[in-house]
């Protein structure tokens, strides 16, 4: 692999990190305010965040010609509203599911996008090479350990309120990743990231007063885990995501992000002392060789 490759690959295994320890967060928020009152708060911390990076950047930045901005600004605004937009369905299917579904759990089912995606891609013309279609197949298994619980009669499997929330969660950020994947290479990472903060955020503080009854005090009460998913799992990891996805395969990227659920059950075993079976350290292990499997190098043809 060459430089750009490892450089753009250490940022999505650095945002799946952040990610995996936000489900932690993001559980233990529950405990205090609802769903659209934390995405709300969170996602407004994020945009506002990226504001000085923004203009720091700006400020490093030479000038452009005035076509190319306008040209670059239609496609920064649609891009924007179209993730934020996007965030909010996820986001929210996501924060209400976790109410009814553990820490690691939670991640391992929101990681099912690694198969949807290069599904997806086939409609968009995006080819995978067969190490990740075995590698896809290597990750649903493993999914399907970590997600699914046999019946006392030992015959059904079920899949619970709570995990079916996350799967649409799954579903909905599959096109979220291919969306960012055609903008990220025409328009300006970061801006495009802070814009889909603060739609997500307007849209969930919408719901937050139309649904929910929100109190200052509440939302002080867990300024600690509010502020981490705001500043670290928006603020740095969605932007980490737009940068890193830039020139890569989307099916590639979305395995690599899918270590989040690795670290979320991880995360969920040290922090919130939830325990790991058998039967999902063998789903972990087979989500390690999914990632490992779609990052070799394709033999090249003579």
């Amino acid at each position: 692999m060459n430089k750009f490759i490892v450089r753009q690959s250490g940022l999505l295994f650095l945002t799946a990190f952040i990610w995996g320890v936000a489900f932690v967060a993001q559980s233990a928020g529950m405990d205090y305010v609802g769903p659209f009152t934390f995405n709300a708060v969170r996602s407004l911390i994020g945009g506002v965040v990226l504001i000085p990076c923004i203009g720091f950047l700006n400020h490093l930045k030479k000038k452009e010609k005035s076509q190319n901005r306008e040209e670059k600004r239609k496609d920064l605004l649609t891009g924007g509203i179209s993730c934020g937009v996007l965030l909010f369905i996820a986001s929210n299917f996501q924060q209400f599911g976790i109410q009814y579904t553990s820490v690691g759990k939670a991640g391992f089912i929101t990681a099912l996008y690694i198969i949807i995606v290069p599904v997806l891609g086939i409609f968009l013309h995006k080819k995978a090479g067969i190490k990740v279609w075995i590698g896809v197949v290597f990750a649903l298994c493993g999914l399907y350990l970590l997600c699914m619980k046999e019946s006392l009669g030992g015959q059904n499997f079920s899949l619970q309120k709570g995990d079916f929330l996350v799967l649409m969660c799954a579903f909905v950020f599959s096109f979220h990743i291919l969306v960012v994947d055609f903008f990220s290479a025409r328009a300006d990472g970061v801006k495009m990231s802070c814009i889909q903060f603060f739609v997500c955020g307007v849209l969930s503080a919408v719901c937050m007063f139309l649904f929910e009854q929100p109190q200052w005090s509440l939302i002080l009460a867990v300024w600690l885990p509010i502020l981490y998913a705001g500043v670290m799992s928006c603020g740095v990891a969605y932007t980490l995501q737009i940068v890193g996805q830039r020139g890569m395969n989307p099916t590639i990227a979305s395995l690599i992000l899918s270590l989040e659920s690795v670290v979320s059950v991880l995360a969920g075993w040290v922090l919130l002392q939830e325990t790991l079976s058998r039967r999902e350290l063998a789903g972990c292990l087979l989500m390690f060789i999914a990632i490992i499997l779609a990052q070799l190098p394709e033999r090249k043809k003579k």
